[in-house]
Protein backbone atom coordinates (compact mmCIF):
# COMPACT_ATOMS: atom_id res chain seq x y z
CA UNK A 1 0.00 0.00 0.00
CA UNK A 2 1.02 3.26 -0.74
CA UNK A 3 0.76 6.62 1.61
CA UNK A 4 0.33 9.61 -0.33
CA UNK A 5 0.85 12.85 1.74
CA UNK A 6 0.74 15.06 -1.60
CA UNK A 7 -2.55 16.53 -3.64
CA UNK A 8 0.13 16.73 -6.75
CA UNK A 9 1.52 13.07 -6.02
CA UNK A 10 -1.55 11.87 -5.44
CA UNK A 11 -3.48 13.33 -9.00
CA UNK A 12 -0.41 12.16 -10.86
CA UNK A 13 -0.95 8.75 -9.38
CA UNK A 14 -4.19 8.37 -10.66
CA UNK A 15 -3.33 9.76 -13.90
CA UNK A 16 -0.75 6.76 -14.60
CA UNK A 17 -3.22 4.31 -13.62
CA UNK A 18 -6.07 5.38 -16.05
CA UNK A 19 -3.33 5.79 -18.88
CA UNK A 20 -2.81 1.95 -17.75
CA UNK A 21 -7.05 1.45 -18.12
CA UNK A 22 -7.02 0.57 -14.58
CA UNK A 23 -10.59 1.61 -12.92
CA UNK A 24 -10.11 3.73 -9.88
CA UNK A 25 -12.10 3.51 -6.57
CA UNK A 26 -12.44 6.05 -3.79
CA UNK A 27 -13.97 5.23 -0.50
CA UNK A 28 -13.87 8.66 1.63
CA UNK A 29 -13.34 8.20 5.43
CA UNK A 30 -12.44 10.54 8.59
CA UNK A 31 -10.14 7.56 10.21
CA UNK A 32 -10.78 5.57 13.05
CA UNK A 33 -11.66 2.83 10.89
CA UNK A 34 -14.25 -0.18 11.70
CA UNK A 35 -15.98 -2.98 10.31
CA UNK A 36 -18.41 -0.58 8.75
CA UNK A 37 -15.62 1.51 7.01
CA UNK A 38 -14.26 -1.99 5.49
CA UNK A 39 -17.13 -3.23 4.18
CA UNK A 40 -16.65 -0.49 2.17
CA UNK A 41 -13.31 -1.08 0.96
CA UNK A 42 -14.34 -4.46 -0.01
CA UNK A 43 -17.02 -3.13 -1.98
CA UNK A 44 -14.93 -0.70 -4.14
CA UNK A 45 -11.90 -3.64 -4.11
CA UNK A 46 -14.28 -5.57 -5.80
CA UNK A 47 -15.90 -3.04 -8.63
CA UNK A 48 -12.74 -1.33 -9.23
CA UNK A 49 -8.63 -2.34 -10.17
CA UNK A 50 -7.03 0.02 -8.09
CA UNK A 51 -8.80 0.48 -4.13
CA UNK A 52 -7.85 4.90 -2.88
CA UNK A 53 -9.08 5.11 0.66
CA UNK A 54 -8.30 8.36 2.13
CA UNK A 55 -8.64 10.22 5.71
CA UNK A 56 -8.98 13.25 6.69
CA UNK A 57 -10.66 15.30 9.70
CA UNK A 58 -12.29 17.88 7.85
CA UNK A 59 -12.82 21.01 9.51
CA UNK A 60 -15.03 22.31 7.38
CA UNK A 61 -17.96 19.62 8.35
CA UNK A 62 -17.53 20.69 12.16
CA UNK A 63 -19.82 23.47 13.56
CA UNK A 64 -18.51 25.81 16.47
CA UNK A 65 -18.72 23.72 19.99
CA UNK A 66 -18.40 20.03 18.41
CA UNK A 67 -16.10 17.63 18.32
CA UNK A 68 -13.17 18.32 15.63
CA UNK A 69 -10.32 18.26 17.97
CA UNK A 70 -11.48 15.76 20.00
CA UNK A 71 -12.65 12.75 17.16
CA UNK A 72 -10.86 9.57 17.54
CA UNK A 73 -7.69 9.21 15.13
CA UNK A 74 -5.55 6.29 15.17
CA UNK A 75 -2.99 6.53 11.56
CA UNK A 76 -1.09 3.47 12.72
CA UNK A 77 -4.00 1.16 13.39
CA UNK A 78 -5.62 2.30 10.15
CA UNK A 79 -2.77 2.14 8.09
CA UNK A 80 -2.67 -1.85 9.11
CA UNK A 81 -5.93 -2.53 8.67
CA UNK A 82 -6.22 -1.29 4.86
CA UNK A 83 -2.96 -3.11 4.23
CA UNK A 84 -4.79 -5.76 5.44
CA UNK A 85 -7.29 -5.52 3.22
CA UNK A 86 -5.16 -4.90 -0.30
CA UNK A 87 -6.08 -1.06 -0.32
CA UNK A 88 -3.85 0.44 -3.11
CA UNK A 89 -3.33 3.67 -2.03
CA UNK A 90 -3.61 5.44 1.38
CA UNK A 91 -4.60 9.15 1.20
CA UNK A 92 -3.32 11.17 3.78
CA UNK A 93 -3.57 14.60 2.92
CA UNK A 94 -2.77 17.78 5.34
CA UNK A 95 -5.42 20.31 6.20
CA UNK A 96 -3.61 23.49 5.09
CA UNK A 97 -2.58 21.66 1.97
CA UNK A 98 -6.69 20.90 1.16
CA UNK A 99 -7.21 24.89 2.79
CA UNK A 100 -4.44 27.08 2.26
CA UNK A 101 -4.41 30.56 3.69
CA UNK A 102 -7.06 32.53 1.22
CA UNK A 103 -9.04 29.55 0.46
CA UNK A 104 -12.85 30.55 -0.13
CA UNK A 105 -14.44 27.75 -2.55
CA UNK A 106 -17.47 26.18 -1.07
CA UNK A 107 -19.84 23.59 -2.75
CA UNK A 108 -23.43 23.36 -1.47
CA UNK A 109 -26.39 21.51 -2.31
CA UNK A 110 -29.73 23.14 -1.16
CA UNK A 111 -32.92 21.21 -0.46
CA UNK A 112 -31.38 17.70 0.28
CA UNK A 113 -29.18 18.99 2.48
CA UNK A 114 -32.15 20.18 4.65
CA UNK A 115 -33.74 18.83 7.87
CA UNK A 116 -32.84 16.12 9.88
CA UNK A 117 -29.36 16.34 10.61
CA UNK A 118 -28.88 19.69 8.54
CA UNK A 119 -31.16 21.60 11.23
CA UNK A 120 -28.70 20.63 13.89
CA UNK A 121 -25.49 20.98 12.36
CA UNK A 122 -25.96 23.64 10.00
CA UNK A 123 -22.87 24.40 7.44
CA UNK A 124 -22.23 20.53 7.83
CA UNK A 125 -23.28 19.10 4.59
CA UNK A 126 -21.29 22.33 2.94
CA UNK A 127 -18.41 21.21 4.29
CA UNK A 128 -19.19 17.50 3.32
CA UNK A 129 -19.88 18.44 -0.30
CA UNK A 130 -16.52 20.63 -0.83
CA UNK A 131 -14.46 18.02 0.31
CA UNK A 132 -15.90 15.41 -1.15
CA UNK A 133 -15.50 17.40 -4.49
CA UNK A 134 -12.10 18.29 -3.81
CA UNK A 135 -11.50 14.31 -3.23
CA UNK A 136 -13.19 13.74 -6.93
CA UNK A 137 -10.84 16.23 -8.81
CA UNK A 138 -7.14 14.69 -6.69
CA UNK A 139 -8.52 10.65 -6.81
CA UNK A 140 -10.60 11.09 -10.08
CA UNK A 141 -11.75 7.66 -9.36
CA UNK A 142 -14.38 5.84 -11.65
CA UNK A 143 -16.65 5.04 -8.68
CA UNK A 144 -17.29 6.17 -4.47
CA UNK A 145 -18.39 4.39 -2.02
CA UNK A 146 -20.30 5.40 1.05
CA UNK A 147 -22.46 4.13 3.42
CA UNK A 148 -26.06 4.58 3.72
CA UNK A 149 -25.24 4.78 7.97
CA UNK A 150 -24.77 8.74 7.07
CA UNK A 151 -28.12 8.60 5.04
CA UNK A 152 -28.52 11.94 4.22
CA UNK A 153 -25.01 12.32 3.41
CA UNK A 154 -25.13 9.44 0.80
CA UNK A 155 -27.89 11.62 -1.09
CA UNK A 156 -26.23 14.79 -0.52
CA UNK A 157 -23.07 13.01 -2.59
CA UNK A 158 -25.70 11.71 -5.03
CA UNK A 159 -27.47 14.92 -5.84
CA UNK A 160 -23.86 16.62 -6.07
CA UNK A 161 -22.70 14.24 -8.91
CA UNK A 162 -25.62 14.33 -10.79
CA UNK A 163 -25.94 18.48 -10.31
CA UNK A 164 -22.55 19.25 -11.19
CA UNK A 165 -21.75 15.84 -13.93
CA UNK A 166 -19.59 14.48 -11.90
CA UNK A 167 -18.71 11.57 -14.25
CA UNK A 168 -18.20 9.09 -11.16
CA UNK A 169 -20.52 6.05 -10.05
CA UNK A 170 -22.02 6.45 -6.48
CA UNK A 171 -21.72 3.26 -5.05
CA UNK A 172 -24.21 2.71 -1.45
CA UNK A 173 -22.84 0.25 1.01
CA UNK A 174 -24.99 -1.43 3.88
CA UNK A 175 -25.24 0.27 7.34
CA UNK A 176 -23.24 -2.25 9.46
CA UNK A 177 -24.13 -3.12 12.87
CA UNK A 178 -22.02 -4.10 16.21
CA UNK A 179 -23.33 -7.36 18.07
CA UNK A 180 -26.01 -5.33 20.14
CA UNK A 181 -27.44 -3.63 17.34
CA UNK A 182 -25.77 0.01 17.42
CA UNK A 183 -25.08 1.51 14.69
CA UNK A 184 -21.10 1.41 13.50
CA UNK A 185 -19.68 4.77 14.21
CA UNK A 186 -16.47 6.25 14.85
CA UNK A 187 -17.85 7.94 17.98
CA UNK A 188 -19.11 5.55 19.54
CA UNK A 189 -16.19 5.21 21.33
CA UNK A 190 -17.53 8.22 22.94
CA UNK A 191 -19.78 6.17 24.56
CA UNK A 192 -19.82 5.05 28.58
CA UNK A 193 -20.55 1.12 28.88
CA UNK A 194 -23.84 2.28 30.73
CA UNK A 195 -25.09 4.74 27.82
CA UNK A 196 -23.89 2.14 25.17
CA UNK A 197 -26.26 0.19 26.74
CA UNK A 198 -29.01 2.69 26.35
CA UNK A 199 -27.62 3.90 22.70
CA UNK A 200 -29.42 0.04 21.62
CA UNK A 201 -32.47 1.76 21.87
CA UNK A 202 -32.20 3.55 18.60
CA UNK A 203 -31.96 0.34 16.64
CA UNK A 204 -34.62 -1.62 18.83
CA UNK A 205 -37.17 1.70 18.12
CA UNK A 206 -36.34 1.32 14.37
CA UNK A 207 -37.45 -2.09 14.25
CA UNK A 208 -40.27 -1.63 16.26
CA UNK A 209 -41.02 1.35 13.16
CA UNK A 210 -40.54 -1.49 10.54
CA UNK A 211 -42.49 -4.27 11.96
CA UNK A 212 -45.69 -1.57 12.45
CA UNK A 213 -44.98 -0.65 8.73
CA UNK A 214 -45.06 -4.48 7.96
CA UNK A 215 -48.34 -5.06 10.24
CA UNK A 216 -49.82 -2.62 7.68
CA UNK A 217 -49.31 0.78 9.08
CA UNK A 218 -48.66 2.86 6.40
CA UNK A 219 -49.05 6.76 7.96
CA UNK A 220 -45.94 8.63 9.00
CA UNK A 221 -47.18 10.19 11.65
CA UNK A 222 -48.27 6.65 13.45
CA UNK A 223 -44.96 5.27 12.27
CA UNK A 224 -43.19 8.22 13.82
CA UNK A 225 -45.09 7.82 16.94
CA UNK A 226 -44.03 4.24 17.28
CA UNK A 227 -40.75 5.11 16.94
CA UNK A 228 -40.56 7.77 19.50
CA UNK A 229 -42.65 6.29 22.33
CA UNK A 230 -39.94 3.62 21.89
CA UNK A 231 -37.38 5.51 22.11
CA UNK A 232 -38.79 7.16 25.14
CA UNK A 233 -39.33 4.67 27.35
CA UNK A 234 -35.40 4.52 27.88
CA UNK A 235 -34.72 7.68 30.61
CA UNK A 236 -31.95 10.13 29.91
CA UNK A 237 -31.97 10.14 25.82
CA UNK A 238 -32.77 13.16 23.99
CA UNK A 239 -34.76 12.96 21.06
CA UNK A 240 -33.53 15.35 18.12
CA UNK A 241 -35.62 14.25 15.13
CA UNK A 242 -37.78 10.94 14.07
CA UNK A 243 -38.69 11.71 10.76
CA UNK A 244 -39.72 9.19 7.93
CA UNK A 245 -38.86 10.64 4.33
CA UNK A 246 -38.46 9.73 0.57
CA UNK A 247 -35.85 7.14 0.66
CA UNK A 248 -34.66 8.66 -3.22
CA UNK A 249 -35.21 12.49 -3.08
CA UNK A 250 -35.37 12.96 0.99
CA UNK A 251 -38.83 14.48 0.71
CA UNK A 252 -41.08 14.44 3.51
CA UNK A 253 -44.22 12.19 3.01
CA UNK A 254 -47.53 11.35 4.77
CA UNK A 255 -48.01 8.05 3.62
CA UNK A 256 -45.15 5.55 2.68
CA UNK A 257 -46.54 4.09 -0.71
CA UNK A 258 -42.80 3.82 -2.38
CA UNK A 259 -39.23 3.69 -1.46
CA UNK A 260 -38.69 4.95 2.29
CA UNK A 261 -36.56 5.65 5.05
CA UNK A 262 -36.97 6.24 9.09
CA UNK A 263 -33.99 8.07 10.36
CA UNK A 264 -33.71 9.36 14.12
CA UNK A 265 -31.11 11.65 15.59
CA UNK A 266 -30.61 11.29 19.90
CA UNK A 267 -28.15 12.35 22.67
CA UNK A 268 -27.28 9.68 24.67
CA UNK A 269 -25.08 10.83 27.40
CA UNK A 270 -23.59 14.06 25.58
CA UNK A 271 -22.94 11.88 22.41
CA UNK A 272 -24.87 12.97 19.01
CA UNK A 273 -25.71 9.45 17.38
CA UNK A 274 -28.08 8.84 14.04
CA UNK A 275 -29.06 5.78 12.78
CA UNK A 276 -32.11 4.54 9.63
CA UNK A 277 -33.76 1.94 8.51
CA UNK A 278 -34.98 1.43 5.02
CA UNK A 279 -38.83 -0.04 5.40
CA UNK A 280 -38.85 0.34 1.53
CA UNK A 281 -36.07 -0.30 -0.76
CA UNK A 282 -35.87 0.16 -4.55
CA UNK A 283 -35.67 -2.89 -5.91
CA UNK A 284 -32.68 -2.47 -8.76
CA UNK A 285 -30.49 -4.37 -10.87
CA UNK A 286 -26.45 -4.23 -9.43
CA UNK A 287 -24.21 -3.76 -12.52
CA UNK A 288 -20.63 -4.50 -12.17
CA UNK A 289 -18.52 -2.42 -13.93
Amino acid sequence: MQVIRKIKEMQASSDRLRREGKSIGLVPTMGYLHEGHLSLVRKAKALSNAVVVSIFVNPTQFGPGEDFEKYPRDEEEDRTKLEAEGVDFLLIPEAREMYPSGYQTYVEVTEVAKGLCGDFRPGHFRGVATVVAKFFNIVKPHIAVFGEKDYQQLLVIKRMVEDLNFDIEIISGTLIREEDGIAMSSRNAYLSPENRRKATILYRSLKEGKTSFESGERRTFALCKTVKESLESVGEISIQYVEIRDAETLEKIEIVNGPAVIAVAAIVGGVRLIDNIIIVREEKPFCYL
